[in-house]
């Protein structure tokens, strides 16, 4: 045992001897097969999960199933995150991204495997989510941690975390490009040309892994028809309707997760609701059930689905326009059965619905087409239009065009459907660009202003925080004490303003120096006990608060035109002065950082 320990330390100094940027490399490939079997851990989880539940259990059996399975899954999560995680575990990619503005990208060690338990139960039993926002928050996890554990600066723990994101993509769909994409695209980190080769070393390493244990196969095998010029025109209506669908899901799912978080109701009457609210939908619509990988399967290869006795509205699809209005209705539900399954405790993903939602708009607009059209010798390739729908939703919901083009081609092999991927996407992407500036990732930190995005100044500004530029070598003096305590304080001090405060250590103002009357007072020893601090205070022009935004911070300083301001605490403590200077200062080196190759 000593040996090992010894053999453990030796090498954990040599490894610390590395120059960082070697270091970097050699991590990113590590961190690339750790995030690729998780990727793996979690598709088998969710599968087994699948098949025990529901492999002897005959079509009507299944169906009266579907009422109950995804609540428990739901209160098995609900449990785990409770009282053994004690932490809120939901929003994988949104939290991947408020860890790199709030908390130096940060991450804790729990997320290398919690995301991963809870969302396999929740999806394993039901769930109507995506398990693939889970792993992302999985493998920036595990970025993050090697990265802190290895000693690395904070630059490169926003790498190695972007490389456990990349790779995490790249090994649940088998996607290396797209898991690059994901990061610069979706992620919004400011990652110069140097970074590239990690984040490409760590997606291509997690492909591997993925593919050597599952095999090759595109995870979205499907037959499919050759492109034609012809249908572009119904590839822009495909885009428009995708860019609408897109806006759906967004304001919907904010709207809901809105209304069932300011809920006031008991946690596990909450799960209650929310188990049987979706619990009815996917009784009523089955195809619900689950990320719905199986339904896209069956529309991507040309297949009908065949839900008797499954469903009391299965007699829809035996009518033409009765089988595109049960998929419509697919479309509008799968927003509500997603956000109940969060809600009500499980753990999961919007990029999963987002790809089965915009599978559903592709074949519905298809269907639809040759519905109107069928006394015309014109007719659209269905499965083509579902697998550009994939795409067409994701670049509007994630506002990311080219990971979506990208990641459709490389799941499916549909690479000769690059034309029509480029313009749905693209229209897509511009029409919902045209209602919402921000995607369904980043509308809710853009809104509490910690978005990090491409732009230098905005990210700086966003990195800096006025915890590490609060200086407290300016001296206190109490409210009622003298002239003359005043004067001693100033003697033992080169500050030139001196802050005021109660008997708490709140903050009440300051006295300034500087001001000729002022300083004169201090030499006029007469004067000493008759005048009070609080004769002489004043009230400054603007006060900071430890947890204020920067940008707020600088717009202060611009309408004030202060040199300097005090800084307080939320009980309004005083803790010291931040001045114009220091933050300008931060603010070149941020920008430097940024813009370094």
């Amino acid at each position: 045992m000593d040996l090992v320990r010894r053999t453990l330390n030796v090498g954990r100094k040599m490894f610390k001897e590395i120059p960082e940027r070697e270091k970097l490399l050699v991590l990113s490939l590590l961190v690339g097969i750790c995030s690729g079997l998780a990727a793996v851990i979690l598709q088998s989880l969710v599968h087994m999960i699948q098949h025990v539940l529901t492999s002897h259990t005959d079509s009507m059996l299944g169906s009266l199933l579907y009422l109950v399975l995804p609540g428990v899954g739901m209160l098995i999560s609900l449990i785990f995150i409770k009282y053994f995680i004690k932490d809120n575990v939901g929003h994988g990619v949104t939290k991947v991204l408020l860890a790199v503005s709030r908390n130096e990208s940060r991450i804790k060690p729990h997320n290398m495997y919690s995301s991963v338990l809870a969302s396999s139960v929740t999806i394993g039993f039901g769930g109507s989510v995506g398990a693939e926002a889970p792993i992302v928050y999985t493998g920036a996890a595990i970025g993050s941690n090697f990265a802190r554990y290895a000693g690395m600066s904070y630059r490169n723990v926003t790498v190695l975390l972007g490389c456990g994101a990349a790779a995490a993509v790249a090994g649940i769909f088998k996607a290396p490009l797209a898991g690059v994409l994901f990061t610069l695209e979706i992620l919004l980190f400011n990652i110069s040309m140097t970074s590239m080769m990690p984040l490409l070393l760590s997606a291509v390493s997690a492909t591997m892994v993925a593919s050597i244990i599952l095999g090759h196969d595109h995870p979205f095998e499907c037959t499919l028809t050759e492109f034609s010029m012809g249908n572009i025109p119904f590839y822009i209506i495909l885009g428009l309707v995708c860019g609408l669908c897109a806006l759906y899901f967004l304001r919907t799912t904010m709207w809901m997760e809105d209304k069932i978080s300011h809920s006031r109701r008991n946690t596990y009457l909450k799960w209650l609701l929310c188990a049987i609210s979706l619990g009815l939908l996917i009784w009523l619509f089955p195809p619900l059930y689950g990320e719905g990988y199986g339904v896209l399967s069956v529309l991507l290869n040309g297949g009908e689905l065949n839900l008797d006795h499954s469903s009391i509205l299965s007699f829809l699809l035996h009518t033409p326009w009765g089988l595109v209005l049960f998929f419509l209705l697919i479309l509008l539900l799968k927003v509500f059965s997603m956000t109940l399954t969060n809600a009500g405790g499980g753990v999961g993903g919007t990029f999963g619905p987002t790809l089965f939602i915009g599978g559903i708009a592709g074949f519905v607009v298809a269907r639809s087409i040759n519905l109107i059209l069928v006394s015309s010798p014109i007719s659209v390739p269905e499965q083509n239009f579902v697998l550009v729908g994939m795409a067409g939703l994701m670049a509007g919901v994630m506002q990311a065009p080219m990971t979506a083009i990208f990641l459709i081609a490389e799941i499916s092999g549909g690479y000769e459907l690059y034309i029509p991927l480029i313009v749905t996407s693209a229209i897509s992407f511009g029409t919902t660009r045209l209602f919402e500036k921000y995607s369904i990732y980043t509308k809710r930190i853009a809104q509490s202003g910690d978005l990090i995005t491409h732009d230098n100044d905005q990210a700086a500004l966003t990195m800096m925080s006025i915890k590490d530029l609060v200086r407290d070598k300016y001296p206190r003096v109490h409210i009622d004490d003298t002239l003359g305590r005043l004067a001693e304080i100033y003697a033992e001090s080169t500050a030139s303003v001196i802050a005021v405060v109660d008997d708490s250590g709140r903050f009440q103002g300051l006295v300034n120096v500087d001001i000729k009357k002022i300083r004169n007072m201090l030499f006029k020893s007469d004067m000493y006990d008759s005048i009070h601090v609080y004769n002489i205070m004043e009230t400054p022009p603007a006060v900071v608060f430890i947890d204020e935004k920067m940008e707020s911070v600088m717009m202060k300083f611009d309408k004030t035109e202060a040199w300097r301001l005090p800084v307080l605490d939320n009980e309004r403590k005083y803790l010291g002065f931040v001045s114009k200077s220091r933050i300008l200062v931060a603010y070149r080196e941020e920008i430097k950082e940024l813009s370094q190759d």
